[in-house]
């Protein structure tokens, strides 16, 4: 009962965060849909024109290596995956423009491969006419039979046409000590933090001769919170704090901005280079106007977030201890925090694990279980902040997935009993503000109560004894 009721509860979260920027100006990246033993892809399309202003949809997607399953064939990890991209138009996704499939093998000698957070890229142009479209990729586990489908629009200006236009931004990032220093389409609004440079593309189709476009672009950073959950007892965040808003759109930093003016007709590539930005929140935007007395200017950007080294995963020892913050006390916490040497620090980590549950197989087991949850929770609750700082995270790492949900309005109830009015065991979070194309995000917040202090203290006894291995709650 308890893991179909766990499905069901995965499954509401995709339909929380399944679509795409409300606003279709604004590019946010593609959302995690985590489900447990299917492919996670993640997936970018945009639509340009070559230098012969052909046009095209570029299709980049990543694929988690450990969410395939793998066969050791001839000694290798082999994993054989179907992908089928379908060209809908837009305005009528009845009308199927195109279909391409594509077969890959993937090989790897390392048998750990199965648990690897990493991503195999897969991009591919596609030929089609100007127009307004729908792109649907299909990701086969061929080993399995399980399939994943994630969408996104895009459009590609007619060079014929004798208007201006703007195309979608793309951003790339690019880390020098891994795949040669390549750029890659960061296919989701979250940055891990071991990318080194930044890149935006977008293209401009200007084709008024007599008149001149003028672009202005801006990197912007955003005042966002980035605590970590308070306890469970502590007083609800107040309207005005931080955490309570997410993040503020009307209090930002300009980072950087320049102008550019394109005097010549026709179709320009346009790319920005930035060094990796700290953590934080950002908006790399772009504006297109012509004459005053002309139409209004264009206006597209990209949203993005910078996280943890390794996000979504959880690799280092930094990464490590951040989640601890709800096993232990303050002075714990703020001992390992201090301790620079990321070797030491996992030595200290470590003796954390064992010197609380004693045995060495079971120690390794807790911890597998509780990052598991920590990378799980940064996939189902990402939004301005990592995942696993969200109430909702906190509460999905302690407890695991609930037996319930239930939602209505701004409203979720989290039930781990049978009995739903059931104080001890139901948990009540309320969105601080409703989803809009202004505010993209679901911040939902955990009614705290000072009753809550010893559920929380018995929970946190069953991690440090390792009694979660056999007792939920």
């Amino acid at each position: 009962m308890r893991s179909i009721l766990s499905l069901l509860f995965l499954a509401s979260i995709l339909m929380m965060g399944c679509s795409q920027s409300m606003n279709p100006d604004i590019v946010r990246g593609s959302t995690y849909q985590y489900r447990g033993g299917f492919p996670e892809v993640r997936l970018s399309a945009i639509g340009l024109l070559d230098e012969n202003d052909d046009p095209h949809i570029s299709v980049a997607a990543d694929i988690v290596y450990g969410s395939l399953v793998y066969k050791e064939v001839e000694g290798m990890q082999t994993a054989n995956i179907a992908l089928e991209v379908q060209i809908l138009d837009q305005a009528d996704t009845e009308n199927i423009i195109d279909t391409e499939r594509f077969t890959v093998t993937i090989e790897k000698e390392d048998p750990n491969i199965t648990y690897s957070q990493e991503v195999f890229t897969f991009e591919k142009e596609i030929p089609v006419d100007p127009g307004d479209y729908q792109i649907n990729l299909t990701v086969i586990d061929q080993n399995s039979g399980k399939h994943t489908t994630r969408s996104s629009n895009t459009f590609i200006p007619n060079p014929e046409d004798n208007i201006s236009n703007l195309t979608n931004i793309r951003l790339l990032g690019k880390q020098v000590d891994e795949h040669q220093g390549a750029w890659l389409p960061i296919t989701t609004y979250d940055v891990p933090g071991k990318v080194d440079s930044l890149k935006f593309v977008f293209q401009v189709t200007n084709n008024k001769s007599e008149s001149p476009l003028t672009i202005d672009t801006e990197l912007i950073r955003y005042e966002s919170d980035t605590s970590v959950a308070r306890p469970m007892h502590y007083n609800n965040y107040s309207p005005s704090n931080i955490s309570y808003k997410g993040i503020e759109y009307d209090e930002e930093e300009v980072i950087q901005s320049s102008r550019r003016v394109l005097t010549q007709p026709g179709s320009v590539l346009v790319e920005f280079f930035f060094p990796q930005q700290g953590r934080g929140n950002y908006r790399f935007e772009v504006t297109a106007s012509g004459d005053e007395d002309e139409e209004e200017p264009l206006f597209k950007a990209r949203d993005f977030s910078v996280k943890s080294t390794n996000y979504p995963s959880i690799k280092t020892a930094q990464e490590m201890l951040g989640p601890l913050h709800y096993l232990m006390n303050d002075d714990e916490y703020e001992r390992l925090s201090a301790i620079n040497d990321s070797d030491s620090l996992k030595a200290e980590i470590d003796r954390f694990w064992l010197s609380n549950i004693g045995n060495k197989n079971e120690a390794r087991s807790v911890i597998e279980m509780f990052y598991s949850r920590v990378e799980e929770a940064n996939k189902q609750f990402s939004n301005f902040k990592e995942g696993w700082k969200t109430d909702t995270g906190m509460i999905y790492i302690l407890f695991g997935p609930p037996w319930y949900v239930e939602t209505h309005l701004d409203v979720m109830t989290w039930s781990y009993a049978y009995d739903r009015s059931d104080p001890e065991y139901n948990y009540t979070f309320q969105r601080s503000k409703l989803k809009s194309r202004f505010y993209p995000f679901d911040n939902y917040l955990l009614r705290r109560h000072q009753g809550y202090f010893n559920i929380q203290y018995q929970q946190i006894q069953l991690w440090l004894t390792g009694q979660i291995l056999t007792r939920s709650i």
